[in-house]
């Protein structure tokens, strides 16, 4: 073990026998038996009040911490090249080709890098990129936090992220729902966050069911990680419930249309958005950490101010989980709720930017849940929106899920729409009795939209917004 010696350890010897420290008047040599004996001279001199100066000992020096293998370093400082030039070149953020190269030049790095960390893994449909960024700045009141803010989810965004920073103690990574069961394989994390599982990119991810057996498999690979877990979530309780140690956070049930049927035995859930039960014995467990009206009550019992300057109810549940996480690492929960508190977006979401010399401000929409989310925080105001839909493969390809959020709510609202699938939008903003405009691009759709509306946009539509905005 490396590090220094606390005094009363023995020094390890050069040459790799007894470590007990070497004392040369102490070793015999040829002859010393004629010789006068130097420790009564020793204390002679002592008492008459000279001062002695101490026989010389060899110590061992310092045992420096081990170096990291050239390859691995090569890899490293290759991957942090490539970043910074896609950065500097206005390619990308360097998230997802840095990560790539460097696996690609020494693979197992991720777990390498993992070593000695504890590390936090965030995962779910809705919610992942905010609620990572809230953790690592929970962390950040204990020690120094790397994480994969770029929303990059994948092996390379997550060897990205770890190459950032080689000496923070703690990370917050976000990980995409089906790739968990292969993170944990690289390395086991001190902590899985779970979120919210709904129907997101059918042609890619596939259904709800699908997801958790992914998730169940990686929790099973993992006994020793700490889960901390939404207890509203019947899917999400489905996953969790065997693993050892879970703590369950509660924070109200918003969208419940993929949660109506057991995820066990696919019987009717009667009460899905109270205590729910099921035959099969899967229920909804009690919390630990629960987000009322004004704040937020901890396993302790104490009732905690949560203030956060991210707008929406889903925001103050997001920044639970994150309370939740970072004290299962020992952070403190009011210094925690101290940090976030200050935080006004996360990875573009929420911001206010300028936009093609336009003051609006940048929501993500994806997926009927999340559009829920959306339109409820639209719901305070009566600006105009601007909403853009793409279908890329980030996106998915299938843009069906329109016919499942509630575009109703936007009676009377002026609204632009646009995107590659402005027209499937038109469409079904026709059916919702919505009247609206289709444009060409956001660029477009500006001029006429009034003082700072909200533009809300899927996750490529978004990207290529935040990527030409300014911050205000």
């Amino acid at each position: 073990m490396t590090g220094t010696r606390k005094d009363g350890d023995r020094a390890a010897r050069p040459d790799g026998r007894d470590g007990t420290e070497i004392d040369d008047a102490a070793q015999p040599r040829p002859g010393a038996e004629h010789e006068p004996d130097a420790r009564s001279d020793e204390t002679s001199a002592v008492a008459r009040g000279n001062p002695v100066t101490a026989p010389w000992r060899v110590v061992a020096p310092p045992v420096e911490p081990a170096r990291r293998p050239l390859r691995t370093s090569f890899a490293v400082g290759a991957g942090r090249a490539v970043a910074g030039m896609s950065r500097r070149l206005r390619l990308g953020s360097g998230g997802m080709i840095g990560g790539r190269l460097a696996q690609s030049l020494q693979p197992g790095l991720l777990g390498t890098l993992a070593t000695g960390r504890r590390i936090v893994l965030i995962t779910g449909t809705n919610g992942k990129t905010t609620t990572t960024a809230l953790v690592a700045e929970a962390l950040r009141s204990r020690g120094a936090a790397t994480s994969n803010v770029t929303g990059a989810n994948m092996l390379d965004g997550h060897v990205a992220a770890l190459m950032t920073d080689l000496s923070a103690p703690f990370a917050a990574l976000e990980v995409d729902e089906l790739h968990l069961d292969r993170v944990v394989t690289e390395f086991t994390p001190a902590v899985v966050v779970l979120l919210n599982l709904s129907r997101d990119q059918l042609d890619r991810v596939g259904e709800v069911r699908t997801v958790q057996q992914s998730l169940r498999r990686a929790l099973a690979r993992a006994p020793q990680t700490r889960v901390v877990a939404n207890r509203d979530d019947p899917n999400v309780v489905s996953v969790a419930a065997d693993h050892p140690a879970v703590t369950w956070v509660s924070g109200g049930a918003r969208w419940t249309r993929d949660a109506l049927n057991c995820p066990r035995c696919g019987s009717f859930l009667d009460d899905v958005e109270g205590e729910w039960r099921c035959g099969c014995g899967l229920a909804r467990p009690p919390a630990d950490w629960t987000v009322t009206g004004a704040g937020l009550t901890g396993p302790d019992g104490l009732d905690r101010r949560l203030a956060v300057q991210l707008p929406g109810q889903v925001n103050r549940i997001n920044a639970a989980f994150a309370v939740a996480a970072a004290t299962e690492l020992g952070c403190d929960a009011d210094a925690v709720l101290r940090r976030i508190s200050a935080m006004r977006h996360a990875s573009g979401r929420y911001s206010a930017v300028r936009l093609d010399g336009w003051a609006v401000r940048l929501l993500l929409a994806k997926n009927p849940a999340s559009w829920l989310e959306m339109l409820d925080l639209v719901a305070a105001h009566d600006r105009h929106l601007v909403l853009a839909v793409n279908s890329r493969e980030p996106d998915g390809h299938d843009v069906s899920w329109l016919w499942d959020v509630d575009f109703e709510s936007l009676r009377g609202r002026a609204v632009t729409v646009t995107g590659e699938r402005g027209l499937d939008l038109a469409v079904r903003l026709r059916y919702a009795d919505v009247g609206c405009e289709v444009v060409p691009t956001v660029r477009d759709a500006l001029p006429n939209a009034g003082e700072e509306p909200d533009v809300i946009a899927n996750y490529t539509a978004f990207r290529d917004l935040l990527v030409r905005s300014v911050p205000r």
